[in-house]
């Protein structure tokens, strides 16, 4: 039983949004479904660290969450900046449900366990502008991060942290999720979000105030769930 992440699948398979007009993404559903296949088996988990799928409304991802379903393995998704089909946990679980996407969990304000960790994590946010809106969505963030290790270490496992945002970037950390990592006892974060080999030369990769970083967006790691444990 192996713990898998990857993040940033920006599926499309159900809207009109090809990311194949990129630099390197060039069949990239065939090769991440293909590298999944040949990696994960049905007893292992994957977490998906967000930008999941382009579908504006929670009905219009069905074909995404499909596929993704179809794929051997546990997934278990937190949200993206591009996931607008987001809404509450509840009708999310209501949708994987009533489509009998059996396969898939929603990490929330929660946590999950797999051998000997324990699954926690947000979307995260950096603070790039101090707007009300900035600071609001970032205590959010906050708050959830910590509920969600609460959670975690309620379960007396390792806490292995999964972010959608890097919180140390450039050079420059977001202070607010950083203090929060510091106070549990985290070795472990993965994020995603960052793109293209100019920023991927940016991302920071490696142990930071006492925490391994790892990037994890899809096209960062070919494609290919990163094994966490």
């Amino acid at each position: 039983m192996s713990l898998y992440a990857i993040a940033d699948l920006h599926l499309s398979l159900g809207e009109d949004k090809p990311m194949d007009i990129f630099a390197g993404w060039n069949d990239y559903v065939e090769r991440l479904s293909e590298n999944w296949k040949n990696l994960v088996s049905c007893d292992d988990t994957v977490v998906i660290a967000g930008d999941i799928s382009w579908a504006m409304r929670i009905e219009q991802t069905y074909t995404d969450f499909k596929f993704i379903h179809d794929l051997p393995g546990k997934k278990i998704f937190l949200k993206g900046n591009h996931d607008y089909w987001w809404g509450t946990k509840n009708k999310t679980d209501n949708f994987l449900r009533e489509n009998k996407l059996d396969s898939i969990s929603v990490l929330f304000n929660n946590a999950y366990t797999c051998g000997d960790y324990a699954i926690c994590g947000t979307r995260g946010w950096f603070l790039e502008n101090d707007t009300p809106e900035d600071i609001k969505v970032l205590n959010r963030e906050v708050g959830r991060l910590k509920m969600s290790l609460d959670r975690a270490i309620k379960t007396g496992l390792e806490p292995v942290v999964f972010l959608h945002y890097p919180p140390y970037y450039r050079g420059i950390e977001c202070s607010e999720i950083m203090d929060v990592l510091c106070s549990y006892p985290v070795k472990k974060c993965y994020y995603g979000h960052i793109h293209g080999k100019k920023n991927f030369k940016l991302a920071f990769e490696g142990e930071y105030k006492g925490i391994n970083f790892r990037l994890i967006s899809c096209d960062k790691v070919g494609f290919m769930p990163v094994l966490v444990r």
